[in-house]
Formats: structure tokens, C-alpha cells, sequence
């Protein structure tokens, strides 16, 4: 199989299961959570997100470039500690060498992203602006996670809160590509970055609406 075989079986299987999430993760956030539906909705969320990132890693190092494979590593970050926060549901749970692994890796990215973004805007590249508030948020989730792997927050809902964000967060990427992709009639960092502004907010209101709920569950 020729270069460019390979690297057309990748972009196909990229943009199917890109599909695959952008349509099912809808049905994770409005069924119950933790109910059947939500936990199915939920993983084939996470394994398409898994494949997305698996092959524009692949399409990064054949063709691409670095500005993706960062990107594509963030997004699967996004996903894997959105999941990785319902094993540290219960008070004794430990963070595993996975987690701190992975939580190294998206800061390592992290920095090659604003390291990226900077050289970018002094190229005078507008994606370099992409490429900075990526990455400084990228930067910002994975200290945040090593600092509570060594320590643990007292809250026993902050798992849930983690995989709220965590989740919600990896879908905005999704939504992010796809915008890249069909918004041509956008300016390039409206694209990119118009589905975090809206996304941050609309995270922000869902966390208020469970924390109120949760408070109220508490004091009734």
C-alpha cells in the first residue's frame, strides 16, 4: 500500500468516526447520567474520539503537520480524563501511572502548542491566536490534574464535575473540527475558536445548574 493510500484510509476512517462522535454525544448529555443509554452513548463517544486522534496523529507525522497532531493529542485528552474521572468516584481512589502519563503528555503538548502559536503570530499567522488559547488551555487542565493527583480534592463530587467539563469539553473540539472543515465563509480563527466561546459558557451553566441542585439535595 502506497504513502498515500495509507494516509487516504486514514483521513476516511478520521472524518467517519469524527461523525460518529458529533452525532452521538448529544444522546450522552441529555439521557440520564449514569444510566444504560448515557454510559453507551458515552464510551462509543470516547472510543470514536480515541480513533479520531489515533489517525490525525498518523495523518500529522505522513503529511500534516504538528499544529494537528498537538491538537488531535489535546482533544484525546480531553476525552480520556473525562473518562478517567469516573474511576476516581470512589474517596479512596487513586490516580495510576496512566493518568499521570497522559496528564504529562497534554502538558508537554501543551507547551508545544504556545510554543507554535507564538512563532506563528510572529510569522504573522492568524492560526498562531488558535494555537496559544489552545494551548494555554491545555496547559492549564493538566496542571490543575497533576496538582490534584497529588492532591486530592475533599469534595465527593468532584469526579463528577471533572467529567462534566472533561467530556463536554472534548466535544467542543469535535464540534471545533467540523467547523474548520464546512464554515469556509468564516474568517479561519472564528472557526476554530467561535465553538469554545459558546462551549465555556454553556459548561459554566451546566456546572451552576448541578452545583445548585446538588446544594439543594444537601440542604433538603
Amino acid at each position: 500500500m502506497t504513502a498515500d493510500l495509507i494516509f487516504q484510509a486514514h483521513l476516511i476512517l478520521h472524518v467517519a468516526t469524527g461523525m460518529v462522535a458529533l452525532v452521538v454525544a448529544p444522546g450522552a448529555m441529555i439521557t440520564r447520567k449514569g444510566g444504560h443509554w448515557h454510559r453507551c452513548w458515552g464510551k462509543i463517544y470516547f472510543w470514536s474520539m480515541a480513533a479520531v486522534a489515533g489517525t490525525a496523529l498518523v495523518m500529522a507525522m505522513m503529511r500534516s503537520g504538528l499544529f494537528l497532531g498537538l491538537v488531535a493529542v489535546f482533544s484525546f485528552y480531553l476525552a480520556f480524563t473525562g473518562i478517567r474521572a469516573l474511576h476516581r468516584k470512589p474517596p479512596d481512589a487513586q490516580a495510576t501511572p496512566w493518568d499521570w502519563g497522559v496528564s504529562l503528555i497534554a502538558l508537554l503538548g501543551s507547551g508545544g502548542l504556545i510554543l507554535f502559536g507564538g512563532q506563528a503570530i510572529v510569522k504573522a499567522h492568524t492560526i498562531g491566536v488558535v494555537a496559544l488559547v489552545f494551548g494555554g488551555i491545555s496547559g492549564g487542565m493538566a496542571g490543575r490534574d497533576l496538582w490534584r493527583f497529588w492532591r486530592p480534592p475533599d469534595s465527593p463530587r468532584a469526579w463528577f464535575f471533572v467529567h462534566l467539563k472533561r467530556m463536554l469539553a472534548a466535544y467542543i473540539a469535535t464540534v471545533s473540527a467540523f467547523s474548520v472543515v464546512n464554515f469556509s465563509f468564516l474568517p479561519p480563527v472564528v472557526r476554530w475558536l467561535w465553538p469554545t466561546v459558546f462551549g465555556t459558557i454553556g459548561i459554566i451553566l451546566w456546572m451552576r445548574y448541578y452545583r445548585q441542585k446538588f446544594a439543594a439535595h444537601s440542604a433538603g
